[in-house]
């Protein structure tokens, strides 16, 4: 999922223009949507758990989150956002790009730390949590700028940004020494985003495990053993997903018939479609679409 997608999967409450890139989104979840796929993009992502309880995975680690937690998402890290069995998760998605925080080239922070933290050279924990003895710190961070964004006073962008410093400063010199990624483990997060990128860019087409495969340069056994370990799913449940996710934002974007809607998601089965989509939205497409 590309950060335009991403962004059109929110309801968006823009704080910025784009000359400051810092954009914050208040989402619900099964309210607005009932998950965010796994996805990575080249901004850095943080998480803000404002009410109730979820289950959100940074990096193929599944993780229950509840009010109060932070989830820090690095360019270029697989996550992903859920429900955790029948409770509501309220929070606040914040997504800045690295150059906000970047002077040039010669910089001194972005070279000695704000490039190393952002590409993981400096470890940082990702889930933020009130057990952590900076905790209380790096919420008033988030705190503070939510407050400079509502107020929009003249000059806020210079507070914002002091206190993403400050935020980051926290998190460096707070760091914990993490074991480095193994390589096996760096090599199947590479070919999950492979897989997930073929996905995101071919799910209207028609795609077999024998495809997966070959793209991973696997046998059919070993890719579909190797993707439900990491993913929990089995792949051709996830593509259904994944198309069903796109046939859903379509059934409330556009006036193409459900049967359009249908084949651009990649369902060549009008009535497949309808089973599998009552099934996870609890009613027919067309029903769907009137109630939205």
């Amino acid at each position: 999922m590309n950060l335009n997608e991403y962004q059109n999967y929110h309801e968006t409450k823009s704080h910025t223009t784009a000359e400051f890139p810092y954009n914050t989104y208040l989402c619900s979840i099964p309210k607005d949507f009932p998950s965010v796929p796994l996805h990575w993009h080249a901004e850095l992502e943080l998480i803000v758990i404002k009410k109730g309880r979820g289950i959100v995975s940074a990096d193929l680690e599944r993780r229950s989150v509840t009010s109060g937690d932070i989830i820090l998402i690095r360019p270029g890290q697989l996550h992903s956002i859920e429900q955790d069995q029948n409770y509501i998760m309220e929070y606040e998605n914040i997504i800045l790009k690295p150059e906000l925080l970047i002077a040039g080239e010669n910089d001194l922070c972005a070279v000695r730390f704000i490039l190393p933290f952002i590409n993981g050279d400096i470890p940082s924990e990702s889930f933020l949590t009130p057990a952590l003895p900076y905790y209380k710190d790096v919420s008033e961070c988030i705190r503070q700028i939510d407050l400079l964004c509502d107020a929009r006073t003249e000059g806020y962008q210079l507070a914002v940004k002091g206190h993403l410093f400050q935020f980051f400063y926290l998190l460096i010199s707070n760091r914990q020494k993490k074991e480095t990624a193994s390589v096996s483990q760096t090599k199947s997060l590479e070919k999950m985003k492979t897989i997930l990128k073929f996905v995101e860019e071919h799910y209207a087409e028609h795609i077999t495990i024998d495809d997966m495969a070959a793209l991973t340069y696997y046998s059919k056994s070993h890719f579909m053993k190797f993707f439900k370990q990491h993913m929990g799913t089995g792949f051709i449940e996830y593509l259904n997903d994944y198309r069903l996710t796109m046939a859903e934002r379509l059934l409330k974007s556009s006036d193409s018939s459900v049967l359009e809607i249908a084949e651009q998601s990649g369902f060549d089965n009008l009535s497949y479609f309808n089973r599998i989509f009552k099934r996870k939205y609890g009613m027919s497409p067309g029903k769907w679409r009137t109630q939205g």
